[in-house]
């Protein structure tokens, strides 16, 4: 799942004093303002020891290794995610085009099964050009499919062998309706904030003469009338309960709009038992076998999560034009296949085969769910991509919980049994090496997450040839997939479980031993939050990657 909220939302949440509640399924991507230590827009592509920031040292790695070397290759990377905006000014250059394919003669030239299919695919389209923007939970999806079958059956009536799904649905009866009701309650609670402390605000404005104000000004301001005053009173709480730098009233009041429309989204699309957008794809969505379905529009109506994954990877470096992509010698192949809502495995599974098949050699998966029917379809492909020599990289998740085979979809470990050794799990890392290295937000693991990265107030590319800085596993992901591009490049030698190996080996290990646990306010070492207790370091990962090749 993949929702992107602007302003400092996930900070206003730290700080404000309401019972906030979280719904437990989907991951959230979050858009900072620069948060007090002013951290430089660059700081993922710093170094920890040169630079004092815990970035990927790329840099470092571009200026003192990789200056008077040749790239032996490429380096495709495909990014399955929302889409991606494949004309911005910093990407276009960088964006993986179909040689086989000749544009818009409506033929299958290459006769891989995908019309037109120039630069990438879209597997939530409509064959008429149209796309599936908001789709509902997987929780939501399994609570309709189990209710038709158990609804009105009792326990003693379950037969022996339907008695183990009959307690699977159990759980996710239970888990719908908590969530469901969780998202309407904050829905209606932010949806009424905004109403009144705009109504506020805008009394003050009116009184005052002033377009915006800040708690300073609010100080200054006087007034008998008795609306006024209590406007002032009210909104002066409202300040005191934000952890926002310096904020206007027009800012929290975004947002307050945000979160609102996040609930709203929630409650009309996400836990709505009677939308069903998959008509517009036209296939079958229970047959896993059925892979030639959507369009060829890899864009799709609302690509800026996707189109932020990319510039991460590849947005073009040395152009003077808005940021430096962490590796030079890429290319970015987009493949849609994750709506504003929960991704269907079908289209996941299908989405990682096309990748391997049209010649990717990483696939970044910046999403995630709690939910996976269709897991051992994933598997195949899964298993498909590290046969034909495919680095996968999943980001770990926003729900800042410690996550393990049954609790987070897509993920390395086989519904039967087995792991992929191709597989990356990653956590998101902030800027300041002190006890708030791990993101809040981040989920964690010390067996199931690899590694961390940059993923706090990331800035990169989103549509319309813009820039904006957003947080979330998200950013993440392709923080290190963009390392292992920049390796690969010059390194084509390494098998994806050397690659894999050397990104792990290779960490940078901050000096704060102590940090805070995700969501919780308790102290923990940092080496307890993932496998390598680490932090990605490209500078470090190149240096170990060459004495392995045999390009040395």
């Amino acid at each position: 799942m993949r929702i992107i909220l602007r302003n400092s939302f996930w900070t206003l949440l730290a700080g404000i004093c309401f019972g906030i509640i979280f719904t437990s399924s989907g991951e959230t991507d979050l858009t900072y303002h620069k948060d007090s230590l002013k951290t430089p827009e660059n700081w993922f592509l710093l170094d920890p020891i040169e630079d004092g920031y815990l970035g990927t040292g790329a840099t470092k790695a571009h200026e003192k290794l990789l200056q008077d070397k040749s790239p032996k290759r490429t380096v495709v990377v495909a990014v399955i995610d929302s889409g991606i905006d494949i004309i911005h000014e910093d990407l276009k250059d960088n964006i993986w085009t179909n040689p086989g394919e000749i544009p818009g003669n409506g033929i299958d030239d290459d006769g891989n099964g995908y019309i037109d299919d120039v630069h990438g695919w879209n597997f939530i389209g409509g064959a008429d050009g149209s796309h599936v923007d908001e789709d509902s939970h997987e929780l939501t999806r399994e609570y309709i499919r189990l209710k038709a079958i158990y609804e009105d059956m009792a326990a003693e009536d379950v037969k022996r062998r339907n008695r183990e799904e009959y307690a699977y649905w159990q759980r996710v009866s239970e888990n719908f309706e908590e969530t469901k009701k969780e998202a309407q309650m904050n829905y209606n609670m932010y949806s009424n904030m905004l109403e009144g402390f705009s109504k506020m605000a805008e009394l003050v404005k009116e009184e005052f003469e002033v377009a915006d104000f800040k708690l300073v000004d609010l100080k200054e301001m006087e007034s008998e009338e008795e609306e006024v005053k209590n406007a002032l009173e009210m909104l002066s709480q409202l300040f005191s309960m934000v952890n926002l730098q310096d904020p206007g009233v027009n800012e929290i009041l975004d947002v307050f709009r945000e979160a609102a429309e996040l609930f709203e989204v929630q409650a009309n699309y996400a836990y709505n038992t009677d939308f069903n957008p998959r008509d517009i794809v036209g296939d079958d969505p229970k047959d896993y076998r059925e892979k030639y379905y959507g369009n060829n529009d890899p864009t799709g109506p609302d690509p800026t999560h996707g189109t932020h994954v990319a510039g991460i990877i590849g947005a073009k470096r040395g152009n003077d034009l808005g940021i430096d992509g962490i590796a030079e010698h890429v290319l970015i192949m987009p493949v849609r296949a994750v709506p504003n809502g929960d991704e269907r495995d079908k289209d996941v599974a299908n989405a990682i085969r096309y990748a391997v098949d049209n010649g990717a050699h990483i696939i970044n998966m910046s999403f995630g769910k709690s939910y996976s029917p269709g897991k051992r379809y994933v598997d195949k492909a899964v298993k498909y991509a590290r046969r034909k020599g495919v680095l996968l990289i999943h980001a770990a998740g926003n729900s800042s919980k410690e996550v393990n085979p049954d609790n987070n979809f897509p993920n390395r470990y086989y519904d039967r049994r087995g792991e992929s050794d191709s597989w990356l799990e990653v956590g998101a890392s902030s800027a300041i090496d002190t006890e708030n290295i791990p993101a809040q937000f981040s989920n964690f693991s010390k067996k199931a997450v690899d590694l961390f990265a940059p993923g706090v107030d990331i800035y990169s590319t989103v549509p319309g040839s813009e820039y904006d800085t957003i947080s979330g596993t998200s950013m993440a992901a392709p923080t290190v997939a963009g390392v292992a591009a920049m390796i690969w490049a010059y390194y084509p030698d390494l098998k994806p479980k050397e690659m894999r190996q050397v990104l792990i080996n290779s960490v940078y290990k901050p000096t704060t031993e102590n940090v805070q646990l995700p969501g919780k306010d308790e102290m923990v070492g940092f080496d307890s939050l993932s496998y390598t207790g680490g932090v990605v370091n490209a500078y470090e990962a190149l240096k170990l990657a060459s004495s392995l090749s045999k390009y040395e």
